[in-house]
């Protein structure tokens, strides 16, 4: 095996992760850090320009609140998410958020305006966009604003960091991360920093996938994405909060095109094969919302119960697919024309915005349609809920378990919820933002760029108030060097396998040896446990305490062959270190769904052996969890959820 060099890096802040929320700390952190003569850099697995979950792009800004106000942000966010959310983080973000917004235009975002210029909204938070390139817009903010450190400014890409370093004098401080290159030159990265900022996205193929075979990686949200966030900080001894709160989209079958202006802007309905508009039934009198008070009373529905109407009718009843009627909905606003040729006219504009939706921020849904002749004006199309996927800031809820503002906070709130620094886990010195922040949900594109924000200007004073370096211990570098290549080093020792003189002249496949497992088998591994077991479409989202318990057996077995996989070279390393991520996070999830005993949000999981939300036990506390790592030990800890805000009414979302 290779000799691969040592290169350090020393720094006050260190960001990592290259998405939304990375950008926003990139910027806001460029501009204090410049002030008060600090150093920053961000590493990134990938190239900014196109990393993260809008690396393709996206249709609509997904959080602007405009002329609303914070509370009424707030009372949609704890309406979707069945009560679970910190009122701290989430009208935090919900504060600054338009500012954001606003930034974005001025780095060159085209958003759409109406003839007096006015922003086109999709729904009441949602603001429509050409957003091909947002991506590409707020990296070059980014490196922009590092730019103006000088030497003090450094952007490092295409370097996986796989795990933080603590202090050797304080374990519960954070000294910096270590990672590898995974383009030439092939170095060992070695990053010393007095804060560490997070955001390094949510999880992707723990579970099971719908597309598989061809189709392998093709998925709603970034395949990429391996739960590095969750991983890195639960792996240092962070807190960590709502890990059993998976999000399950509903979307375009098999291309995962986006849904939300087919719902907002041009009104569609979606109905069960046979036609059965199957919210309505469940809104009716006696409907099946009604099981689920208070929030199934109180529009807007959350997601997950939209999914579980969607989940009852096609399970339950067989009376799928689900379908959504384009035609009817292209039919209906054409119709309102004054005349045929304006009326065909208005149909040929509508068309072009649908397929324009794809290609903003789905190409390979516009692709899947074209191979299939569809054509969106003529017939309707399906939908379908896609696996589980860990996401803090969409319609999901896990990350850490973070200290909010403290001007938010009242008496009580402020004795569980502050702790110094904004978005700090309960690592000193340990920042996150975007998918790393648990229970601030519905943040999106806009919001994560703003808790990233929030997140580097809290880090950096921390930063001027903690001057002194943490101290590394070089012998656990060396240790975590060898740890991190030992997959090449088993290829290396091990690839000359023989099948004896007996088969001498016969010719295998490199992948059948029995010295190894390869990443993409390991990967393979997890998905089939969690998807049997932990509630994937495969098990209809379905699980108990005896097929969690059986996870967890599985689980183990799958962590006792870490050392029998193999990487062949640094690409293959990178999947090794990332399915080792989805491993850390698949564990903490099934241990927090089996805490949580009871069926929270149905249409992202059920347990069949608790079936109903138990407000007396679960309504007013978060699951948390802390992970020892020298111990491989698990607690398991509630949490209080404190509404210091009251709501007096849910906003929707129109």
């Amino acid at each position: 095996m290779q000799d691969f060099a040592t290169k350090e890096v020393t720094t006050d802040l260190l960001i990592i992760g290259g998405g939304m929320a990375a950008t926003g700390a990139g910027v806001e952190a460029a501009y204090w850090a410049k002030k008060n003569g600090q150093k920053v850099v961000l590493v990134d697995k990938a190239a900014l320009d196109r990393s993260g979950a809008v690396a393709m792009g996206l249709s609509a800004i997904n959080q602007y609140v405009g002329e609303n106000s914070p509370v009424d942000y707030l009372s949609y966010v704890q309406q979707d998410l069945m009560g679970l959310c910190r009122q701290d983080l989430v009208m935090d973000i919900a504060r600054h958020v338009n500012g954001s917004v606003h930034m974005f235009e001025g780095f060159g975002l085209p958003i759409w305006k109406d003839p007096d210029g006015q922003y086109v909204h999709e729904g009441r938070w949602q603001l429509m966009i050409n957003g091909e390139s947002y991506k590409l817009i707020l990296a070059e903010a980014a490196k922009n604003a590092m730019a103006t450190l000088d030497d003090d400014g450094e952007i490092v890409e295409r370097v996986f960091v796989h795990e933080l370093l603590l202090d050797k004098n304080d374990k519960n401080r954070v000294a910096g991360a270590i990672g590898f290159n995974v383009r030439e030159p092939y170095e060992f990265y070695v990053f010393k920093a007095k804060a560490v900022l997070v955001a390094a996205g949510g999880a992707v193929h723990v579970f099971r996938p719908r597309s598989t075979g061809e189709g392998l990686g093709r998925a709603w949200y970034p395949p990429w994405n391996s739960g590095s966030s969750s991983a890195l900080m639960q792996e240092a001894g962070a807190e960590m909060t709502s890990q059993e709160v998976i999000f399950i989209p509903a979307r375009y079958k098999d291309g995962y095109g986006p849904v939300g202006a087919w719902f907002l802007l041009f009104k569609a309905t979606a109905t069960t094969a046979s036609g059965v508009n199957y919210m309505g039934e469940g809104l009716a009198e006696g409907g099946e919302l009604h099981n689920w008070l208070p929030y199934g009373a109180v529009k807007p529905i959350p997601t997950c119960l939209r999914n579980h109407l969607m989940m009852q009718r096609v399970y339950m009843e067989g009376d799928g697919p689900i379908l959504m009627h384009t035609d009817k909905a292209i039919e209906k606003i054409a119709s309102e024309a004054p005349d045929e040729k304006a009326k065909k006219r208005k149909i040929k504009e509508l068309e072009a915005e649908a397929w324009e939706d794809f290609l903003d921020m789905t190409i390979s849904q516009a692709m899947l349609w074209a191979s299939k002749n569809v054509y969106p004006e003529k017939g309707p199309s399906e939908i379908i809920p896609s696996e589980p996927y860990f996401i803090g800031s969409h319609s999901g809820a896990s990350g850490a378990w973070c200290s909010g503002p403290e001007d938010l906070q009242d008496d009580t709130s402020k004795a569980e919820y502050f702790w110094g620094y904004n978005r700090m886990s309960t690592v000193k010195g340990l920042f996150a933002a975007g998918d790393g922040v648990g229970d601030s949900s519905h943040k999106f594109s806009s919001g994560s760029f703003t808790e990233g924000r929030i997140a580097a200007k809290a880090a950096i004073k921390y930063c001027m108030e903690n001057a002194d370096m943490p101290e590394v211990d070089q012998a656990k570098i060396d240790e975590l060097k060898a740890k991190t290549y030992a997959p090449m080093k088993l290829y290396e020792d091990t690839k000359d396998y023989a099948v004896g003189d007996l088969h001498k002249g016969y010719t295998y496949s490199e992948e059948i040896n029995p010295n190894w497992i390869d990443p993409k088998m390991l990967m393979f591994r997890i998905q089939k446990i969690m998807d049997e077991y932990a509630a994937g479409w495969g098990a209809q989202y379905t699980c108990s305490a005896t097929t969690l318990n059986i996870a967890l057996d599985l689980l183990k077995y799958v962590r006792e062959d870490l050392d029998k996989v193999a990487a062949r070279d640094i690409h293959e390393l990178m999947r090794y270190w990332e399915n080792n991520h989805r491993l850390l996070i698949a564990e903490a999830h099934v241990r927090h769904k089996l805490f949580r005993e009871e069926t929270r949000w149905p249409g992202y999981y059920y347990r069949a052996d608790f079936k109903k939300m138990d407000e007396g036990n679960w309504g007013d506390v978060f699951a948390n969890s802390k992970y020892d790592a020298e111990t491989n030990e698990w607690e398991m800890i509630k949490r209080p959820i404190i509404r210091f805000v009251k709501i007096e009414k849910v906003v929707g979302m129109v």
